[in-house]
């Protein structure tokens, strides 16, 4: 048994499930998405293939991650232990395990529409694209909302065939909000990722971080508050975007000082973000 526990948990460490913040912060705005798509509970088939593709894809992501960065998570404190940092797993088996999950998504999708599965290989694309951005550019943060918010377009071509503006906005929404809370994310490693030569908005954003975050925060708000409009919510939904906002602020005052910790705080709070907003949203779906 202990042998076996030893085969499998570096690939449990490997796909990140031992900490399944990533999960939740991907899964909230793809059962959002849904629920606003389908006017309340979606189709139950429809849900389930959402709810395995994000665990899948979002476990995909994290061994393509950690492939790309095999040869830097070593000079990180925070990813010092990782798997194929220590030499427990190889390159070939980080592929072949990103092959499998690629793979097992690709099969899920097949069940719903033909545009939900050609949305899909953008999905991928992105997916498998995302680590290697911050070797290019300051912004991975913004790309790693695209690639999370994708699910969104996604949810409304399986459950409605269609593409309206506000699953737009909603990716948009994403965008912000992933580009907020991974910042805080990167500033917990700003000193490392300078070290070991990687970009970050943390790095892009220096001294001006707290302000931008707050900007970023705040124009979250304001396209889900856009969204409440267009839509015609009730108070309940509101109520969830009021209590994001609060939640905004204690994030701000966690990460005050900037230190690792606080700010890695100030990140996995997020996953009460995304909770507050699909609670509103299906609460007011539940009482309309």
């Amino acid at each position: 048994m202990d042998s076996l526990q030893q085969k499998v948990m570096p690939y449990v460490q490997l796909m990140r499930l031992d900490k399944p913040i990533g999960i939740l912060l991907l899964l909230w705005p793809t059962l959002s998405a849904l629920w606003i798509a389908a006017e309340g509970v979606p189709d139950l088939d429809v849900l389930t293939v959402f709810v395995l593709g994000v665990i899948a894809m979002r476990s995909a992501g994290c061994v393509i991650n950690d492939y790309a960065d095999r040869d830097i998570d070593g000079l990180v404190a925070r990813t010092v232990n990782r798997p194929l940092a220590t030499g427990v797993l190889q390159a070939k088996h980080a592929l072949i395990t990103f092959a499998g999950l690629a793979l097992f998504a690709f099969v899920l999708v097949l069940f719903l529409n033909k545009m939900t599965i050609l949305l899909s290989l953008v999905a991928l694309f992105l997916a498998a694209t995302y680590p290697f951005m911050k070797r290019y550019t300051y912004l991975p943060q913004v790309y790693l909302g695209a690639a999370f918010g994708w699910a969104i377009p996604m949810a409304f071509a399986a459950q409605t065939q269609t593409l309206p503006v506000v699953a737009w906005l909603l990716f948009l929404a994403n965008i912000l909000w992933a580009t907020a809370y991974d910042t805080f994310y990167a500033m917990a490693d700003r000193e490392d990722d300078l070290l070991a030569g990687i970009k970050s908005t943390a790095i892009l954003f220096g001294d001006d971080d707290h302000i931008i975050i707050g900007i970023l925060q705040i124009c979250f708000l304001l396209v889900m508050i856009l969204i409440g409009a267009q839509l015609g919510m009730g108070f309940e939904y509101y109520l969830g975007v009021l209590l994001a906002s609060f939640l905004f602020v204690y994030q701000q005052r966690l990460a005050k000082e900037r230190q690792a910790a606080q700010c890695l705080q100030a990140f996995l709070n997020n996953n009460w973000v995304g909770a507050a907003i699909f609670v509103g949203i299906t609460v007011h779906y539940g009482l309309s």
